[in-house]
């Protein structure tokens, strides 16, 4: 089977992290008779660089012919100094995400049993925790009118929602819910919110088309809350913009880790994965940025793709690296040696491609030699 990818590496770590993405994607093609077509492009500061523009043409039409989107990370110090700045490098990850009509954020939010004491809260909180967040991701306040006042004393900004921007997210929420424990959370604000209540109107009626999903409600500020009292009793969890934005950060503590973090964002014809790091710029060039995120990204890219089976191989492979302890150092423990991100890349990969042969040689890993004999 051949699949042509779209990889935009980006700034910062994203070409390191990327890199190892791509290694367990090679593995698989490896394992499982796969052709994976690699269209490079750039975005972001080295577009600016390249083209001085955030998103240059030739990106764009690679990612609309691309059958996905394998991203990194986009961001500058430069320009985060530089409040002035007319081009910035984000401006390249907006546009791609508009014109791609990417319009619901997906996240899985995972305890790994090795690494809970990563996290603040208490194991027996933490433990068995396993959900998915889907966030409307073009409409909601973020794009609605804004203004402030000519006196500059009054300001606001508009949330406007439409019954065809919730359907479709709530379309694909309810539809992961049915492969997982068949329970979707609406979270809002509907005792206040007009777009709340319109909200819960909409997928009260689309539940209707989906009997084997049991529909909760919970307001933002209680969802917050049960989010650190009580990670497990989530599935999916399907809310608007604003909402969505916050949760995800919130939820990013449970797995003890941002640098474990992958997300999709999804459209009618086009998907994009990324890790949820960011540029991480105080690491770029060291070998030593957490890559999982990158590669679990990959992951759920094998997943839209229809590639179930490939898509379980990388996730038994990271759970094994967290497992066996060959992790970078921001999640290894005390008494463990962390290792580079580039050599997790190659234990990722050389898993993949011997998945029947657990016999590890510790030695030979850290070395950087091959991890099965």
């Amino acid at each position: 089977m051949k699949h042509t990818i779209a990889v935009i590496s980006g700034d910062g770590i994203g070409p390191e992290v990327v890199a190892q993405a791509k290694k367990a994607l090679d593995a698989v093609a490896e394992a499982y008779d796969h052709i994976f077509l690699y269209k490079e492009a750039k975005i972001g500061a080295c577009a600016i660089e390249a083209t001085g523009d955030p998103l240059p043409k030739e990106t764009l039409e690679i990612c609309e012919n691309a059958d996905a989107i394998l991203f990194g990370a986009v961001g500058d110090i430069k320009y985060d100094n530089d409040p002035s700045a007319k081009i910035r490098p984000e401006q390249g990850l907006l546009r791609l995400r508009k014109e791609l009509d990417l319009y619901c954020n997906v996240k899985p939010v995972k305890a790994y049993d090795n690494l809970i004491y990563n996290s603040p809260l208490k194991r027996e909180v933490v433990k068995g925790t396993d959900f998915m967040i889907f966030r409307e991701l073009s409409g909601g306040i973020y794009f609605g009118n804004k203004e402030l006042s000519k006196d500059e004393k009054h300001a606001f900004d508009t949330c406007v929602y439409s019954v065809e921007e919730i359907s479709r997210t709530a379309h694909l929420a309810f539809k992961a819910a049915q492969n997982r424990n068949k329970k979707v959370t609406l979270v809002d604000k509907a005792n206040v919110m007009e777009t709340s209540r319109l909200w819960r109107k909409t997928v009260a009626k689309i539940a209707e088309e989906y009997k084997d999903v049991t529909l909760e409600y919970l307001f933002i500020d209680n969802a917050t809350m049960q989010l650190i009292l009580n990670p497990k009793q989530f599935d999916v969890i399907l809310t608007e913009n604003l909402f969505g934005d916050i949760i995800s950060d919130e939820a990013s503590v449970i797995s003890g880790s941002i640098g474990l973090l992958a997300s999709s964002s999804v459209g009618e014809r086009n998907a994009l994965f990324e890790p949820i790091h960011g540029t991480y710029y105080e690491a770029k060039g060291k070998n030593i940025a957490n890559p999982l995120a990158s590669i679990l990204s990959a992951a759920m890219l094998l997943y839209h793709l229809g590639l179930n089976e490939e898509a379980d191989a990388i996730e038994r492979a990271v759970e094994k690296s967290i497992a066996l302890g060959i992790t970078t150092k921001d999640i290894k423990r005390k008494t463990q040696k962390s290792t580079t991100t580039s050599k997790v890349g190659d234990f990722i990969a050389d898993y993949i491609t011997n998945q029947d042969d657990s016999n590890m040689n510790f030695q030979n890993i850290h070395m950087g030699q091959s991890t099965i004999i």
